[in-house]
C-alpha cells in the first residue's frame, strides 16, 4: 500500500490539517484538558500546557512517518483548533484504517464532528489507497454514536481491531464504509 501521510482537506466550515506547534493553546483550552472529552475519547487528561506541548510534539514528530494520519480540526470562521480526527489504527495489509475523533464541548451540537468525518471519508477514498474505513463507539457514548449514525458509514458486526485481537465487540457499536 502506498501511504500519503496527513494531507490537508477542507469542508464547508472546517480546515483539517496537520497539527502545528502553535496549536497547543487551542488544544489545551478546547479539548485536551477537558476530562469529559478525554475520558470519552479514551485518552488521558492533559492538565498542564507543558503536557499538551509534549503531546503535540509527538503528533508533529509522527508526520515523519507516511502511515501517520492525524488532523487538527480548525473552525474556518475563527481559525481555532476545536478538535482532532485521526486514523488511530492503520492496517496496510488490508488497506483499512480505523477513525477516531473528538471535538471540544463548546463546539458540540454544531455538526462539526460529522462534517469532519464525512470530509475525511471523501478525501480518503479520492486521494489514498485505503479501501475501507472503520470506527466504533462505546454504547454509553451517545454523542459519538449520533455522529456515526448520521455519517455515510453503516453498522457492522466488528472492526479489524477486534478481529485481530480475536475478541467480540462487547459494549461497542461498530461502523464501516468501503470505497
Amino acid at each position: 500500500m502506498q501511504h500519503t501521510g496527513t494531507k490537508s482537506f477542507e469542508t464547508e466550515r472546517l480546515i483539517c490539517r496537520p497539527f502545528i506547534a502553535e496549536d497547543y493553546e487551542d488544544m489545551f483550552r478546547n479539548w485536551a484538558a477537558d476530562p469529559k472529552i478525554q475520558i470519552e475519547y479514551g485518552e488521558p487528561v492533559y492538565s498542564t500546557v507543558q503536557e499538551v506541548k509534549k503531546l503535540l510534539a509527538r503528533y508533529i514528530d509522527g508526520y515523519k512517518n507516511p502511515d501517520f494520519y492525524r488532523w487538527a480540526i480548525v473552525e474556518r470562521s475563527s481559525g481555532e483548533n476545536i478538535g482532532q480526527i485521526a486514523f488511530c489504527k492503520v492496517y496496510s495489509d488490508c488497506r483499512t484504517a480505523e477513525i477516531e475523533y473528538c471535538i471540544g464541548q463548546s463546539f458540540w451540537g454544531k455538526g462539526y464532528a460529522g462534517e469532519a468525518l464525512s470530509g475525511l471519508i471523501d478525501f480518503t477514498f479520492k486521494n489514498t489507497d485505503f479501501i475501507k474505513l472503520e470506527a466504533y463507539h462505546r454504547i454509553e457514548n451517545i454523542k459519538s454514536g449520533r455522529v456515526l449514525e448520521k455519517s455515510p458509514m453503516h453498522v457492522t458486526d466488528t472492526v479489524e481491531r477486534f478481529v485481530r485481537e480475536n475478541v467480540l465487540p462487547e459494549g461497542e457499536v461498530c461502523y464501516c464504509i468501503n470505497k
